[in-house]
């Protein structure tokens, strides 16, 4: 197992960056990015496990509106949040491209098979969704989860296509960094994809924390399967549609049911 931190005498040929620095700079995307979710995720369960209130009888409200009584303000706050939500996928974009012109393609992150990129999109939808659903049932049940508000939008015109937005940017920004960047970056640095594909996994499940041990059970397994259907595939655009299609079934449905089925 190599070390985190283990450097190599010189350059890597394609990156003209030592492993040390290659592994470095994952760390300090992760640090301005989803790895500093995971650590105000750690807090938050903390916070959650200490308070005298069973974690079943807690809520976990997300996609809240800021300024309900105006909502053109809270369109521009939506709005924002969704933009600057993607800017760390950007970054890990560019700094693979700025070593390699045909990184983005070599990360399936092209146009070059959409209609196979969508078809296997849609099938991880229902191999993810379905089993989540039990999970998340059960992890209630056992009061090891909280129960997820998944949208709590005021009702104007913009509400679902905000969500469908939050949901698209939820996907590129969680399927770009943790598995097209960190997964490429982390095989340029000599690690075996087992372990790459595991701590991965362990810091997608972490970030959701803050939902209860139901979500991080559920997200460490689904950074595995995506993980390991990368390797196999090196395409990370299925894994995107996947999560879109996920996030805008929890999202819009959430908003949709949420007065008509009580177990919501």
């Amino acid at each position: 197992m190599p070390s985190l931190t283990a450097a190599e005498p010189g350059p890597l040929p394609w990156t003209g960056l030592s492993r040390r620095h290659l592994v470095l700079e994952t760390w300090l995307v992760l640090g301005v990015s989803l790895g500093a979710s995971a650590i105000w995720s750690l807090l938050r369960i903390i916070d959650r496990l200490t308070v005298h209130v069973a974690l079943n009888q807690q809520t976990t409200s997300m996609n809240n509106s800021v300024t309900p009584d105006r909502p053109w303000l809270d369109l521009a706050y939506q709005l924002t949040g969704v933009i600057l939500g993607v800017v760390p996928a950007l970054l890990a974009l560019h700094l693979l491209r700025r070593d390699d012109a045909g990184a983005w393609r070599a990360i399936g992150w092209d146009r070059q098979a959409p209609g196979r990129d969508l078809l296997a999109g849609v099938g991880l939808t229902a191999l993810i969704g379905i089993p989540g659903l039990g999970l998340y049932a059960a992890a209630r049940a056992l009061n090891l989860n909280t129960t997820i508000a998944a949208a709590n939008l005021t009702d104007h015109w913009w509400t679902i296509p905000v969500l469908v937005l939050a949901a698209a940017q939820n996907a590129v920004l969680e399927e770009v960094v943790m598995v097209g960047y960190l997964l490429t970056r982390w095989r340029q640095a000599g690690w075996p994809a087992p372990l790459a594909i595991a701590i991965s996994a362990l810091v997608r499940g972490s970030y959701h924390l803050y939902q209860g041990f139901g979500g991080f059970a559920g997200n460490l397994v689904m950074g595995l399967v995506f993980g390991y259907l990368y390797t196999r595939t090196r395409r990370v655009l299925p894994l995107v549609i996947a999560h879109t299609l996920l996030d805008v079934f929890a999202f819009v449905g959430y908003t949709l049911l949420k007065d008509h089925l009580s177990w919501l």
